[in-house]
């Protein structure tokens, strides 16, 4: 088996110019699947809200169902670090509330890290929790729990005034203790220069090629969800045809009576 991914693994794939690779994972088959291709980073992210459960938001998500998609995504992990995604109103009420359900990731799920949004008003929430022993990856930008300030999804830093506050937040992140911090949604240049000026991994969506890695949402890059695509998503496959296929040749084959034939049969 090849070298396990640790935190520290990571934050040195910064410094020898390694770029890094993650992926979203909801369960064991995936995670298995992504795990053996070779990817660095596993994210339990609260995406599976759209992509799993059918939700408009992540918001309805729950620390529970969070937690069991973490659990069983576990189970498929060998290499990558798998990151849990703490979920909204898991980590903003109060710092002990928040050190008690990051806590809740690695003892009850099997996670080694665990990602929340927001940089300067989180500061002192992921100082807390590092200083607990629970690694943070950051995720400043467009904060998909914050859509309903932001107005929908739109790109974050656009203007100088927006993009110097978003260079805070990841000054910030850092700041707290956070070993990486996910780009989301805002400039190319912004990216690259928040990229030059953080010594953490930046991990981008929507962020342009200068970070340090990149993430996709697994179902968007496979063609698995396409209720819509946004235009950071590049498709990689094209899995729901082959699966709309597959589907309607096996409908076929029991309604014409050649399935199960005597190769899949028992006597």
């Amino acid at each position: 088996m090849a070298q396990k991914v640790t935190v520290p693994e990571i934050i040195k794939m910064k410094r020898a110019g390694h770029k890094i690779t993650a992926l979203t994972a909801y369960d064991y088959s995936f995670a298995r699947i992504l795990d053996d291709a070779g990817i660095d980073i596993l994210l339990v992210g609260d995406s599976l809200g759209s992509v799993v459960q059918g939700q408009a938001t992540t918001l309805p998500v729950t620390l529970e169902e969070m937690l069991y998609h973490t659990r069983i995504a576990a189970r498929g992990r060998a290499r990558a670090l798998l990151v849990g995604d703490m979920l909204f109103l898991s980590y903003q009420v109060n710092i002990e509330e928040a050190k008690r359900n990051a806590g809740r990731f690695l003892s009850e799920a099997g996670a080694e890290a665990v990602k929340l949004e927001g940089g300067v008003e989180m500061q002192a929430t992921i100082r807390a929790i590092v200083d607990i022993g629970i690694p943070v990856m950051g995720h400043v930008g467009l904060t998909p729990q914050s859509l309903h300030r932001f107005g929908g999804y739109k790109v974050q830093g656009k203007d100088k005034k927006a993009g110097e506050r978003i260079v805070r937040d990841a000054l910030a992140v850092e700041e707290g203790g956070a070993f990486a911090v996910i780009l989301e949604g805002i400039p190319v240049d912004l990216a690259r220069e928040i990229t030059r000026r953080l010594t953490i991994p930046t991990i981008g969506i929507g962020a342009g090629v200068e970070c340090d890695g990149q993430v996709l949402v697994v179902h968007d890059m496979l063609g698995l969800f396409d209720m819509y695509q946004p235009k950071f998503v590049k498709r990689y496959a094209d899995l729901k045809g082959i699966m709309t296929d597959a589907v309607k040749r096996y409908i076929a084959e029991v309604k014409d009576g050649s399935f199960p034939d005597e190769e899949h049969s028992f006597h």
